[in-house]
């Protein structure tokens, strides 16, 4: 999310739509309607629930009963819209907006809640991945004046800077073997997919699209499929993700190759920040937007 931060993101006047797109045959399921902005779901590792941000907090929405429940986050009350679960499904990474300066910082705590634990004491911090062996952190990070993609030990320690392309490098996420880490980069021009091995070696341009911008490649858990978010060449730089937009949700096979749209919306910022993949990897959810 390394757009300038405003005192309030979520100050938008817009409502929302929590869907589910199903691969098998195509379908949007909608889930539940809000009337105030939320962001970004995670899908639990039981497949039972999901995650999603909303003015601050965090909510878990029960799949079954379709009811939120906030998640207590002790003093970060600023979560923005940049937060994964660990691979085991006990814990949360967030992202959080400090009161002091407003910059996003890395904070783990348990998946029912409690207080944060700081990982990333420099900001601004933009949390997008967790290393399936759970050991290891990865962010978009603003630093000397760039922003990168960082590593850090997910108990904290010495940040490693993954990239070093002039322009936006954010979105990083590994794959299910942990050996690649997918991102999206402004380097050649528009954003692009990529991918690079865990150690930062061997970046790779993976989307070749000359009229869009591509953000946010999430993996499946099964390691087939790849979904992201595309906006039309023009209507914004292409280092922004704004919101109020005509989006698309686009997939690809994770070896290369041709991608296709599957979804066409209104959204951008909010839609699918984050990995939400169900655990089958047969669905993934988003979240569209309605102009009020």
């Amino acid at each position: 999310m390394p757009n300038i931060i405003k005192k309030n993101p979520w100050a938008r006047d817009e409502s929302s739509v929590l869907e589910l797109y199903h691969i098998d045959t195509g379908r949007r399921e909608v889930l539940a309607e809000f009337s105030e902005v939320i962001e970004a779901p995670n899908w639990s590792k039981d497949g039972g629930y999901l995650v999603y941000n909303c003015g601050g907090r965090l909510y878990r929405f029960d799949l079954a009963s379709r009811k939120s429940a906030v998640i207590p986050t002790g003093s970060a009350q600023r979560c923005n819209n940049d937060h994964v679960l660990s691979p085991d499904g006990s814990a949360i990474a967030i992202s959080h907006m400090t009161e002091a300066d407003g910059l996003s910082r890395v904070y783990t705590m348990p998946i029912s809640g409690g207080e944060p634990r700081l990982v990333t004491p420099e900001g601004p911090s933009y949390l997008h991945g967790w290393s399936p062996d759970g050991k290891t952190l990865i962010y978009c990070a603003q630093r000397a004046g760039e922003f990168d993609i960082y590593s850090i030990p997910a108990g904290g320690g010495q940040e490693r800077r993954l990239t070093d392309a002039p322009g936006l490098n954010d979105g990083p996420e590994f794959d299910n073997t942990g050996e690649y880490i997918w991102f999206n980069s402004v380097r050649t021009g528009l954003m692009q997919a990529w991918r690079m091995r865990a150690d930062g070696s061997g970046q790779t341009q993976m989307t070749f699209c000359q009229d869009r911008n591509t953000w946010f490649p999430h993996v499946s858990p099964n390691g087939q499929l790849v979904v992201m978010l595309a906006y039309r060449k023009g209507d914004l730089a292409p280092h922004e993700h704004l919101p109020g937009k005509e989006v698309e949700l686009r997939l690809m096979d994770a070896a290369g190759g041709p991608v296709r749209t599957i979804a066409q919306l209104y959204g951008g910022q909010g839609t699918i920040n984050v990995n939400s993949w169900s655990p089958d990897s047969r669905s993934f959810a988003f979240v569209s937007y309605r102009p009020r």
